[in-house]
């Protein structure tokens, strides 16, 4: 059914609105007056249906949930348990009076981001720019000038070793195969376990060739329990065939191939190589960010699979920040990985770091200007959930990206919140400092 209004009845009568308890200058209650909640009704209203099912729960309340959750770096439980506790947050997310029980599951936030998909999580971006749009901390000024940078977010799986591999491998396919009621001839629970174990001990003590014994051993049993499962399930369903396919390509993948599987939940995984000295190869997909220069506001953000060229990224990335602003840039600053683009995109310049030409002092102010961007997706990666993700297939590293630069934004805008806070006062200590001529507080 249609999502359930958040006003309530008149059984609240006797006791005191939020409103009227909490501070008005805070800066959650300023943002929460300042978002045009509306636009999340009209967006996400035609997802749900008419007289069927149980009332769906408040799009406001599931999207400032969204919010919090990624602007202060909690989880899906952690943010409805401190929702319970803190009236502000509760404010936020549209509740008149002060809530004494959870109003939903955490599981609820999982399907409410499969149905609206990456799509509906890009309006959700969107909404905070146009909140910074209105308060003209965002301009069509800052859009003049961009930075442009790619980065990596890892997938919450372990470090892909080939015993792990194939021992994770043949205990799903065992299971599978005990939830299908199919005799296996052997299931090597116990011989894969130690086998395992020796593994990694003989590694850890550079006895390499009886680790590779042991590695052998474990191939040997994935491929007898994938061979056993064909013979006794020539048609095996849609779930166990796909598990089967999985596993065979585990089996046959050797060390120097291409597009390897690294996590058997997670086939989307990709090996990035970012020449990082303290982290030689990554696990996940590749992100563009786009800011803008002057006020280091996230623009653009798009989770990219099959470790694409950071130059082949670049049209798709100014396309979305024109889309998500309703400006074009101007001017876009680039690193190396970018070398090769052309030098004008859609009417938008672009600029890569060449020591061999000769430019003016304002243009290379600029350049340096374009490692501000590295901040920021340190701040997104420690801060906003996007350093590592645990949210499932290609869609959800899609919109976790998309939550994190949303964290982001949040917290910006809370800072611009935060500074009206004292914004009267510093104009009032500006006065009597010409008047008098005090030059702190403190003497005053």
């Amino acid at each position: 059914m249609k999502p359930k209004s958040m006003t309530t009845d008149q059984g609240e009568l006797f006791r005191s609105r939020l409103d009227q308890i909490l501070n008005r200058r805070h800066p959650l209650f300023v943002l929460a007056g300042e978002i045009d909640w509306a636009v999340f009704e009209q967006t996400f209203g035609p997802l749900y249906v008419e007289n069927v099912g149980r009332p769906g729960t408040p799009i406001r309340l599931l999207v400032g949930l969204h919010y919090l959750k990624h602007a202060f770096n909690e989880s899906d439980e952690s943010v409805v348990a401190r929702l319970l506790e803190n009236p502000y947050w509760q404010y936020f997310c549209g509740f008149e009076y002060f809530q004494h029980r959870l109003p939903l599951d955490p599981t609820t936030l999982v399907k409410w981001r499969k149905r609206i998909g990456p799509g509906g999580m890009e309006k959700l971006l969107t909404e905070t720019l146009e909140t910074a749009k209105r308060k003209e901390k965002l301009t069509e000024r800052h859009m003049e000038r961009i930075n442009v940078d790619t980065t990596v977010q890892e997938k919450a799986i372990a470090f892909p070793t080939d015993a792990r591999l194939y021992h994770k491998a043949r205990l799903a396919l065992v299971r599978a195969a005990q939830e299908r009621g199919i005799g296996l001839r052997q299931s090597y629970r116990r011989l894969s376990k130690q086998a395992l174990l020796m593994s990694g001990r003989y590694n850890h003590a550079r006895q390499m060739k009886r680790a590779r014994r042991e590695l052998k051993k474990l191939r040997t049993f994935l491929g007898r329990v994938i061979r056993d499962i064909w013979r006794k399930c020539s048609r095996p369903d849609d779930a166990l065939a796909e598990l089967l396919g999985r596993a065979e390509r585990i089996y046959s993948q050797k060390r120097q191939d291409t597009h390897k599987l690294y996590s058997l939940h997670a086939p989307e995984v990709e090996c990035i190589a970012k020449g990082k000295a303290h982290k030689k190869y990554e696990f996940g997909c590749k992100v563009s960010l786009v800011t803008t220069s002057k006020d280091n506001w996230i623009i653009g953000i798009a989770a990219l699979h099959n470790n694409p060229f950071d130059g082949h990224t670049l049209k798709d990335a100014l396309d979305q920040a024109t889309r998500l602003t309703g400006w074009r840039p101007g001017h876009a600053y680039c690193d190396g990985g970018y070398k090769g683009t052309p030098k004008q995109l859609d009417g938008t310049a672009v600029h890569l770091p060449d020591r061999r030409k000769r430019k003016k002092p304002s243009e290379w102010r600029w350049f340096k200007r374009r490692s501000a961007i590295e901040p920021v997706i340190g701040h997104t990666k420690h801060d906003h959930r996007l350093d590592r993700n645990y949210l499932k297939g290609v869609a959800g590293d899609k919109i976790n990206a998309l939550l994190a630069a949303c964290g982001f934004n949040i917290r910006k805008l809370l800072r611009v919140f935060f500074w009206f806070l004292f914004k009267e006062l510093f104009l009032a200590f500006q006065a009597i400092r010409k008047n008098t001529g005090i030059t702190s507080l403190r003497t005053a």
